[in-house]
């Protein structure tokens, strides 16, 4: 059974703003993010997952963002550093939530910046790392000495897509979608290079992020909206669950981002 990391959305707010998605003025709605979180968690036990969950903080209003934690390798987890200062508070908060639950906790230097899960994606055998807006390249050469793996590193070029995760996503060994107009040249010819079917995301459907999806083996939860994408995901085989997330989208987050993959 998949298991899950995800933080109810108590204190999510848009409080302060460092993607081009936020903005303090527009704001969500509380009540309305905590209906789309309880059912997208639902959604996802429906589709097999076993959901954990982390408490939430006061002042920590990204917190409910768990794919940002740290990239989970077995029973260990590199630890994020975070970018902006305003975020770093989520990090001994995960460090203790990891720990324990069974958890070898690695951390990187302070100045290694690198948000773990959002900019750290496997498929198949290979490990994409994304930098460029959050997390720095230097990062990934530590990442790659501490699970003794290569890893493949990719630019991203777009500020509305700062982490990997809203631009590109693995299905399964081999096959994946992307954003290509979120990579610069080199990394678009690196996925091109080591996975054989790449899904295409048209920009509409990118910037309802719906490269920001959870898979769990045939099933995979996108945010609605993304038609052309659920089209070409149902012509593999794929089981789609379009989930409203449109709270979480102000904030320049999807269902991806409001997960951490724990197995």
């Amino acid at each position: 059974m998949p298991r899950l990391l995800m933080c109810p959305p108590t204190y999510f707010a848009i409080e302060y703003e460092i993607n081009p998605w936020m903005s303090r003025l527009r704001g969500a709605d509380p009540k309305l993010a905590e209906a789309q979180w309880t059912h997208l968690r639902d959604v996802l036990r429906r589709c097999g997952a076993e959901v954990e969950l982390v408490e939430p903080r006061r002042g920590l209003p990204d917190l409910v963002f768990t794919a940002n934690a740290g990239l989970v390798a077995g029973d260990r987890v590199i630890l994020s550093r975070f970018r902006f200062p305003v975020r770093s508070g989520e990090e001994p908060v995960f460090r203790d939530w990891f720990a324990t639950h069974g958890f070898t906790v690695e951390e990187l230097p302070p100045d290694a910046f690198f948000e773990g899960a959002g900019d750290a994606l496997e498929c198949g055998e290979h490990l994409f790392c994304g930098y460029h807006f959050r997390s720095e390249i230097r990062s990934h050469d530590i990442i790659a000495r501490l699970l003794n793996r290569r890893v493949l590193s990719l630019q991203l070029a777009d500020p509305r897509f700062y982490h990997l995760d809203t631009c590109f996503c693995p299905l399964s060994a081999g096959q994946a979608m992307y954003y290509p107009g979120a990579f610069d040249e080199y990394a678009r010819r690196v996925l091109a290079a080591h996975i054989s079917d790449l899904i295409e995301v048209s920009e509409h459907d990118a910037l309802r992020f719906g490269c920001n999806a959870v898979c769990l083996g045939e099933h995979v939860v996108v945010p609605t909206g993304c038609t052309q994408l659920v089209a070409d995901l149902c012509s593999r085989g794929y089981r789609v669950h379009p989930v409203n997330l449109s709270e979480y989208l102000k904030s320049g987050g999807a269902a991806k981002c409001l997960t951490l993959r724990l197995d």
